[in-house]
């Protein structure tokens, strides 16, 4: 591990410590590729000035998207990073079945402020404009009138150091195929964040994960990461389904069907919150290690899903944690990896390579179209079957039509 980290830059090393520790290969969700990779990086978007991408892939279901922001505060707990900026804040992104038709206007993927700092800390700035990020397009609309009847409810965490919009294009796909999503942005975990007084807050917890004197002392920066996203999450659930919700359009969300999922730390978040908060109903861990061990008692009998790279995430492999947590998932599970896949394969960012003219991860060998098929299709399928009951055939073993995916079995 030592090896590794001293062979990344600043930003790299900690999400490899705190999220994964992956082979130098890997370049961490947006966190940075290693040096030589940068240059390659910087090169290629200097060839490529102008980007292809002009959009996320379209969602597949039969509703239409509509999208709201909200900024919420919980008065019951300080900033763990900055306490003196106060109780915690939290930026949400809602994304849910609408009506057809075209009221409002469509989302922009971040907003110019958050597209500045995610590419200064991957050594962008100067080479992409700003205005390649936040310029994307989307396909969920403000103002949309929302679907009649109601919806289970799925919140999405993301990766370390990661803005909330790195997880739109899965978030606008399950909205489209019936579900409400909450997409959290976790204050100072996320290179930029910005709030509605126009303030972009930094990534606090990076600095503290990048500065901690031992892997020990990372280790358990690890754990408050992943048991303080446990509490933001329950929190946010709180404000969709508690009395005097947040949300004008709660009345849409069926509070007795909720998952959550997340990417990376985002991921371990998930198993974390489901540890502390029966009402999730199911979960699922994209390539995260899980920084809070599950117990040997396991996680009551609910489902969960483990969906990973097969590089990295394989029995007896690197990441122990998978192991150890499979073992002792006590409820309908399945470990899943995806040979070909990377770190952030999970995410938007193959799409945003595409999009910057860019390559963070050269050991990925699946087109980006088979990166986004495959998470789309997969935590759609786990989400019918355990929070609509739709026995799903393509989680029952492998499939012809998708070469790449290995069912894990120990």
């Amino acid at each position: 591990m030592t090896m590794r980290l001293r062979r990344r830059t600043a930003v790299a090393v900690l999400a490899a410590t705190l999220l994964l520790a992956t082979p130098v290969a890997t370049a961490q969700a947006l966190s940075g590729p290693a040096p030589a990779q940068a240059a390659s990086a910087t090169a290629t978007a200097t060839a490529s000035a102008t980007a292809t991408v002009d959009e996320l892939p379209r969602p597949t279901g039969p509703y239409a998207v509509g999208t709201e922001v909200l900024n919420l505060t919980d008065h019951d707990r300080p900033d763990p990073w900055v306490p003196e900026a106060g109780d915690r804040e939290l930026m949400v992104s809602l994304y849910y079945p609408a009506r057809h038709g075209r009221p409002g206007s469509t989302a922009p993927y971040m907003t110019i402020g958050e597209a500045r700092m995610v590419l200064a800390n991957t050594g962008l700035e100067g080479t992409v404009p700003p205005s390649a990020l936040s310029g994307l397009g989307t396909h969920a609309r403000t103002g949309a009138r929302t679907a009649p009847g109601r919806f289970p409810l799925v919140l999405l965490s993301p990766g370390f150091g990661n803005p909330r919009a790195t997880m739109t294009s899965l978030a606008e796909d399950l909205a489209s195929r019936g579900y409400v999503v909450a997409s959290v942005d976790h204050a100072y975990e996320a290179f930029g964040t910005e709030l509605p007084d126009g303030r972009v807050l930094t990534c606090v917890a990076c600095e503290k994960m990048e500065s901690a004197p031992s892997d020990e002392a990372r280790e358990e920066l690890g754990r408050l990461v992943s048991t303080g996203r446990s509490a933001d999450l329950s929190f946010v659930l709180d404000r969709l389904t508690g009395h005097r919700p947040a949300w004008k359009s709660s009345r849409m969300i069926d509070p007795r069907r909720v998952a959550v999922a997340g990417h990376s730390i985002g991921g371990s978040a998930a198993a974390s919150a489901m540890l502390e908060d029966p009402r999730f109903d199911a979960g699922i861990n994209m390539d995260g290690r899980f920084q809070e061990r599950v117990p040997a008692s396991g996680l009551g009998e609910r489902p969960f899903m483990m969906l990973g790279t097969t590089s990295f995430h394989t029995p007896g492999g690197e990441d122990e944690s998978w192991d150890e947590g499979y073992q002792r998932l006590d409820g309908w599970k399945r470990w899943i990896g995806v040979a070909g896949s990377g770190h952030s394969s999970f995410t938007d960012v193959p799409v945003l390579e595409d999009r910057m003219g860019v390559t963070l991860d050269p050991s990925v060998t699946l087109s980006t179209d088979r990166q986004v098929r495959i998470t789309r299709d997969y935590v759609g399928a786990f989400l019918d079957q355990h929070l609509r009951g739709r026995h799903q055939r393509l989680l029952d073993g492998p499939t012809p039509g998708n070469p790449e995916v290995v069912f894990q079995t120990r």
